[in-house]
């Protein structure tokens, strides 16, 4: 048997990169002492999410866009070493736009990248979309990452899963709700939305969720915390809860894909022939 200790983190980061990297740093020695190989960071990371989604794009300039083969990313994978490290940052396109971006790295450099496609309100007029998702092969197994919104659309994570991802991994700057917010972020409904999309796409894709997340403030905004690992079968194996932390939990990862599978196959089952909208004709 073998089994992949892995960590979903909720965090505060903010504007200045040199923070976010010391937090950065110090979640990820934390990790390495708790022997985690898989450490999932959130969205926006380094250099922090947008302060409103109101479309006021004055507040402040954003984030820094940074290169997918910068001096930035470079700096992660050095810190990462042995552990497979997932952050969120704003990208800088070489095509000169913006991206809510998802990278995967380790001391050998970057494994992974992934763009938000799904753009939630006013985030369109910050960052363009990426186009596509796809798993690759790590260290610690095959992963596919989503942003945020992503896996709020099944198709994202069904999508990941086909292509042989073991583990899904979903950054996040998910905030608590807008209106009739909740005074404690515990009862929040859109907390109670982020927990059941997690449970949901782990357990439709007989997968393993890794779901990281800010918490605190930022701007208007206040995020709900809420990291955690989920098994194939939707179950909660560790969580943070609505405060800062690390959700660490360790899983025999194959294991675990081979027994949710054994009787009821989600993938090997479905039948694709028959998921067409009849009304799209002729529309």
């Amino acid at each position: 048997m073998s089994t992949l200790r892995m960590a979903a983190v909720a965090a505060e980061f903010g504007r200045d990169l040199e923070e976010d990297f010391a937090v950065a740093e110090r979640l990820i020695k934390e990790a390495r002492a708790e022997g985690v190989r898989l450490l999932a960071l959130p969205e926006a990371c380094l250099g922090g999410y947008l302060l409103s989604l109101d479309n006021d794009t004055e507040l402040d300039a954003g984030p820094p866009a940074l290169a997918l083969d910068g001096p930035e990313i470079r700096r992660l994978a050095a810190l990462a070493g042995e552990l497979t490290v997932v952050a969120g940052y704003c990208e800088a396109g070489t095509d000169g736009r913006r991206y809510n971006s998802v990278v995967c790295v380790n001391g050998d450099g970057v494994l992974g990248n992934h763009r938000k496609v799904h753009q939630p309100l006013s985030e369109d007029a910050s960052y363009a979309s990426g186009d596509r998702f796809h798993a690759f092969d790590t260290p610690v197994g095959r992963i596919g990452m989503l942003i945020c919104y992503d896996k709020a659309f099944p198709e994202s994570a069904r999508a990941l899963a086909l292509d042989g991802a073991e583990i899904g991994v979903v950054v996040s700057a998910w905030p608590g709700a807008r209106t009739n917010a909740a005074p404690d972020l515990v009862n929040d409904r859109w907390k109670r939305r982020f927990d059941l999309f997690d449970r949901a796409r782990a357990l439709e894709n007989q997968i393993v969720w890794v779901s990281s997340n800010q918490s605190g403030t930022f701007g208007s905004l206040r995020f709900v915390g809420s990291a955690k690992v989920v098994d194939p079968g939707g179950e909660i194996l560790a969580d943070t809860g609505v405060g800062a932390g690390l959700a660490i939990a360790e899983l025999d990862v194959a294991q675990a894909l081979e027994t949710a599978r054994r009787s009821m196959g989600h993938l090997r089952d479905r039948r694709p022939e028959t998921y067409t909208y009849a009304g799209a004709v002729g529309e």
